[in-house]
């Protein structure tokens, strides 16, 4: 499969956010700075120093200017120069300054990162990269390509400016904020008007929109950003997928477990995720004078479970599971909704197998996901082994640990008959995993499960069984989260059904909705019936009208309306109306029951 940064869109993309740089620096003649421009995904940004903010006008006149430059056929052309020879080319550019210092060091590329970083800053490239600049008419930039061979390679009818925000320079909140100006281009019109669809349709599905709507979560400031505060319905969602999962669980032999919110900080020393992570983590707290952290994964803990007790071959395996609430520091402008948070919680699970064990019990992961995504609806998904990068030096354990590690885990994973792409560089820093990447309904990608092998943190807790020989051994772990936070799920959830969640799932599976106050009391009665069937429901009592009543349900996007007056009481029955609209007439409760009690358990 072509990877992105290989594809024509990325030259594209790329060559776009030169010529939009080269039409606002024209606009701001002598007084605009620039800092760095590189594609992304669906599109390309530019962060610009300007003397004053932009608005919707300025976007307009950019975006004509560069379907000019784009007609003008100029070219783009490469040419290698020395640290001293960018200096003089951008001596009147402070930022570039500094992203010619940090290639002239080495480690660092021409945005001032490097690509094998991690999240928490990564480790810098052993090499020192080349020095190159793009020239294409009069603007000039410090870039490695690739790019288009001329602007009229770019289709001007596939060329759109979306936006302007607020960017801090090298993402560190400490530096100046700059204006980013995000842009997309495609290869053709028509892919341009479908991109746009999908951006209009993702505005519609916004869990952050819908999330406040439908009363599922909120977030408080004096409690603080990053921390969802779970609101009743949002309450009885994440309790049903809990419900959910842990019956998968304890169906397949898995264990139990509880583990604390904080740790000392000697037990992530050992694990190596405090040499890794630790930017990531919160700050230690003395307690009795040791260092405590907030928990910021759960396989240690796990571990100690493990390693409380002697453990012999006929133990094996031990699957300990927990949803296990992890905090981990953002940067408040990563900070986005629920998909990233700093307080979130794991559909954890680690399990402690014979290399005999292996391939059997990872299959039986892979089919727990699986069976998951059958339940969720999710039919558009692929499979991505991340194995370690050699170059890189982010990863733990030794070369013949990952050489058994990534072994084992292509067996298995061939075993399980899904075909997947092998990614270099996409491994945990511990081991080769296994990701299940889903694809939801305007085509957007998020990757939910995961599954992964580990001979390393064994080795660092010294854990053993007890082999049928006699002897000492040591397990192998399998890391696994079908779900991967449970924020995140839901996040994608709501995005993916728009927050018309399937029966099963819906906090409110029925809103009863009394014609008059004399029909309060048979409502009531319904809605302890449904209770009885195991059917969550609510009567709305407010004085609205029952127009009004079903509209508001419709809103809160609940399966079920069940309208009762005199007829209904008299016959011991509902009239029921979907949300979609349709009107089912008049039956008999008993009748409604056995409907969504199907739609339930039948998961549809």
């Amino acid at each position: 499969m072509e990877r992105y940064e290989d594809s024509k869109l990325y030259k594209i993309r790329h060559s776009a956010a030169h010529i939009m740089a080269q039409a606002v620096m024209e606009m701001f003649p002598g007084e605009a700075g620039i800092a760095i421009g590189p594609p992304i995904e669906d599109g390309f940004y530019y962060d610009f120093d300007l003397p004053r903010n932009l608005t919707p006008e300025d976007l307009e006149k950019i975006e004509a200017r560069m379907r000019e430059i784009v007609k003008a056929n100029q070219k783009f052309v490469r040419k290698e120069v020395s640290a001293d020879e960018a200096r003089q080319q951008f001596k009147d550019q402070p930022y570039k300054l500094e992203l010619i210092d940090g290639l002239e060091k080495g480690g660092l590329n021409e945005y001032g990162s490097s690509p094998a970083a991690t999240t928490t800053g990564g480790n810098p490239l052993k090499e020192k990269p080349v020095i190159s600049f793009y020239v294409d008419g009069p603007f000039v930039d410090l870039c490695r390509g690739p790019h288009v061979e001329s602007t009229s390679q770019i289709n001007p009818a596939a060329l759109k400016l979306m936006n302007v925000a607020g960017a801090y320079w090298r993402g560190d909140e400490k530096n100046k904020m700059l204006q980013r100006i995000y842009g997309t281009a495609w290869e053709t019109a028509e892919q341009l008007e479908q991109y746009l669809w999908r951006i209009e349709e993702a505005k519609k599905r916004d869990h952050r929109k819908l999330g406040q709507e439908l009363g599922i979560f909120m977030f408080s400031p004096d409690v603080g950003k990053g921390l969802p505060l779970w609101l009743p319905r949002g309450a009885i969602l994440r309790d049903t997928l809990e419900r959910y999962l842990r019956q998968e669980q304890i169906d397949r032999g898995y264990l139990p477990v509880v583990t604390p919110h904080i740790a000392k900080i000697d037990l992530y020393k050992i694990s190596g995720h405090w040499y890794k992570y630790r930017e990531s983590m919160y700050a230690p707290m003395m307690i009795d004078d040791e260092e405590f952290i907030l928990k910021p994964m759960n396989c240690p803990h796990h571990i100690q479970i493990y390693k409380a007790q002697p453990r012999s071959y006929r133990d094996l395996p031990v699957r300990l599971a927990e949803f296990g609430t992890v905090y981990r520091y953002e940067n408040s402008g990563n900070l986005t909704g629920l998909t990233r948070v700093r307080g979130f919680t794991v559909d954890d699970s680690h399990m402690f197998v014979t290399p005999e064990q292996l391939e059997h019990e990872f299959i039986g992961v892979v089919d727990l996901i699986m069976s998951i995504f059958k339940a969720m609806n999710f039919k558009d998904y692929k499979a991505r082994l991340g194995v370690r990068d050699p170059k890189s030096d982010k990863y733990a354990g030794t070369d013949e640990m990952w050489q058994r590690a990534e072994a084992a885990i292509k067996h298995a994973a061939d075993q399980t008959g899904l075909p997947y792409t092998v990614e270099v560089g996409e491994g945990a820093f511990y081991g080769p995993k296994l990701d299940f990447i889903f694809r939801d309904v305007i085509g957007r990608e998020w990757q939910l499960g995961t599954v992964q092998i580990d001979y390393y943190l064994p080795q660092q807790f010294e854990l053993e069984y007890k082999g049928e020989d006699g002897q000492m051994h040591r397990p192998i772990m399998i890391h696994r989260a079908p779900f991967g936070s449970l924020e995140r799920f839901i996040a994608i959830l709501i995005e993916h059904y728009a927050g018309a969640f399937p029966v099963w799932l819906s906090p409110t599976q029925a809103m009863i909705i009394p014609i008059a106050d004399r029909h309060v009391a048979y409502a009531k009665d319904v809605a302890k019936k449904l209770k009885t069937a195991g059917i969550r429901s609510e009567v709305d009592e407010s004085t609205d009208r029952m127009q009004a009543k079903i509209r508001n349900a419709q809103l809160l996007k609940i399966p079920y309306m069940l309208v009762v007056g005199d007829k209904e009481q008299e016959a011991g029955a509902v009239a029921i109306r979907l949300r979609s609209g349709e009107d089912l007439k008049a039956k008999p409760l008993t009748e409604f029951i056995e409907i969504a009690r199907k739609a339930i358990e039948s998961k549809e």
